[in-house]
């Protein structure tokens, strides 16, 4: 490509169609309408019921949402919403593997009962799902796959093994992905979120002391909000990252230059 044919418009998505899983809350959807706003159509699969919120939200920006209410860790269901996402919408573009569960207890408490169904969330799903997905963006010659990392995929867990396993697993995996994909024209990333203000952190911020801890921690100065990862998510999904492949990319307020 000659630098003069670049233009704002290689960060459009029109015409793509994505699939997020968990898109209906938290990051997901976060994700989800940053996928929307920038044109495409999202399919969500998630164990959560549709509230309408995110359907709402896509819909005000002008996109069609697809919603399919299913347990992504159960045999077959992984093919299952990859094909409804592509009878539904005509075809899948981009993949986000966003959900994910934290189980936390000290490592001597932590059994498999703990291990065991964050395993199957936090990284079969996603292997399941990209390997469906690859069924289609391999003969389309493209794709885009964007796997949500974390700040433990780069350090230890801390009352929780499994998700710092997990999260270096996901880290490798998109590496292994992108060796073999990118022949295919198909880009596989990882975002790694740092620490945001989410339901799930909200014991923490509400505590001045561990809230303190964090803050002290981020150059920033202040938690990320959702909306920090919007942009980060339509570049890794759109054309302008296309020569992107294999990286794993902390959005953390440089948390992890600290």
């Amino acid at each position: 490509m000659d630098i003069t044919e670049f233009s704002t418009d290689f960060f459009s998505l029109a015409g793509r169609n994505a699939i997020v899983t968990g898109g209906n809350s938290g990051l997901g959807q976060a994700f989800s309408l940053a996928l929307a706003k920038a044109g495409a159509d999202v399919f969500v699969p998630s164990i959560a019921e549709d509230d309408g919120t995110t359907r709402k939200l896509i819909e005000g920006a002008g996109r069609r949402m697809e919603f399919m209410e299913c347990d992504i860790t159960r045999d077959g269901v992984p093919r299952q919403v990859v094909d409804a996402c592509v009878s539904s919408l005509g075809s899948v573009d981009i993949l986000v593997n966003c959900a994910g569960i934290c189980r936390n207890a000290p490592v001597a408490e932590f059994g498999r009962r703990e291990w065991d169904p964050m395993v199957e969330v936090n990284l079969t799903a996603p292997f399941d799902l990209t390997r469906e997905a690859m069924r289609h963006m391999i003969p389309q010659g493209s794709g885009k796959i964007i796997n949500i990392a974390s700040m433990f995929s780069f350090l230890g867990g801390q009352w929780s093994p499994a998700y710092a396993a997990t999260k270096h697993a996901i880290a490798g995996l998109t590496k292994a992905y992108c060796d073999e994909l990118a022949q295919h024209n198909i880009q596989v990333n990882a975002i790694a979120p740092g620490y945001f203000a989410t339901k799930i952190t909200e014991d923490t911020r509400s505590n001045p002391e561990t809230n303190q801890r964090v803050l002290d921690h981020i150059p920033a100065g202040r938690w990320g909000d959702v909306a920090d990862l919007m942009g980060t998510t339509v570049f890794l999904a759109s054309r302008a990252s296309d020569y992107v492949n294999g990286h794993v990319l902390p959005v953390d307020g440089g948390y992890l230059v600290r």
